[in-house]
């Protein structure tokens, strides 16, 4: 299997003599080394993979609405932004959502879409898709070439071992022309870059995120899967009353207290503009195309 490493180092976007040990450890495994390249600024994590029974059993989750019968807050929020945002791609297309989750993207444009389906491990996940009417897979080899127009993939590529096959079946699925929405987390982040604060280190350092990209890294990652016309903007999850609880009382959920009567839509626009000013938003989108 091919390492995180080997893979930047292939795309140009790490060096073994630019590694520095960033981290002795994640939030939940002592025994992983986290590095840092100094030159372009990516996080990862070097041979390790915690393998595929993790995300097929979703232990791993806070909250699993196969189970539950509820959402969590971030989950339902960051549907309804990316219905918004990427409606454009989706409208009107087919698509498949690659690494869907519970289907909350899904269930938000299915009455938007030409058709839609989703690709996930998580059994219990699978299961309930398909009962409500969702086709979901559990491999993208179950879709057949050229068949859809866009691939949608939220907070997945920094989980997998080997990014470059898993792009190269998207574009395998997409037809000529087809559209790709990736989101992954951001190498840059406020909170680790500009502000380091470490209790927001030992909480987002997670074995599970293999990689945290920059837009260099993420854009050469695209490009040597072959796709083109690349766009990169910054996105901002979690608003200033998140960070704010951050840096004074040194855990998450300040945009879920009584704080979060500071996050107005204007504020939190304000407050995005100016972390993409700076290149510091927590999140990167990506949307690239499939060669014609």
């Amino acid at each position: 299997m091919t390492t995180i490493f080997e893979t930047l180092h292939e795309i140009g976007a790490a060096r073994e003599e630019d590694r520095e040990v960033y981290s002795e450890g994640t939030r939940d495994r002592d025994d992983v080394t986290v590095y840092r390249d100094r030159r372009s600024g990516v996080i990862y994590i070097d041979g390790f993979y915690g393998g595929d029974e993790v995300y097929e059993e979703g232990g791993y989750r806070e909250k699993n609405l196969a189970k539950s019968g509820s959402r969590d807050y971030e989950i339902a929020r960051d549907a309804e932004r990316r219905a918004t945002a990427y409606r454009p791609f989706v409208c009107g297309r087919t698509i498949v959502d690659f690494g869907c989750g519970d289907g909350s993207f899904l269930r938000k444009v299915q009455d938007e879409t030409l058709s839609l389906c989703g690709v996930e491990l998580q059994r219990d996940y699978v299961e309930a898709l398909n009962r409500d009417g969702i086709r979901c897979h559990t491999s993208l080899e179950a879709l057949e070439n050229g068949s859809l127009d866009t691939a949608v993939s939220f907070h997945v590529l920094e989980h997998l071992p080997e990014p470059l096959p898993v792009l190269g079946a998207l574009r395998r699925v997409l037809k000529p022309g087809g559209t790709a929405v990736i989101e992954v987390p951001h190498a840059n982040d406020f909170l680790l870059r500009d502000l380091s604060c470490e209790a927001f280190k030992g909480f987002t350092l997670w074995s599970q995120h293999l990689v945290l990209h920059t837009r260099d890294s993420l854009r050469r990652l695209l490009a040597a899967a072959g796709f083109e016309a690349i766009a990169i903007e910054g996105v901002q999850r979690y608003p200033l009353s998140n960070h704010l609880t951050w840096l004074s009382s040194a855990r998450p959920g300040g945009h879920k207290s009584a704080l979060a009567a500071l996050d107005t839509a204007d504020l939190t626009n304000a407050y995005e503009a100016a972390l993409n000013r700076i290149d510091a938003t927590d999140t990167l989108v990506a949307i690239a195309r499939n060669p014609a």
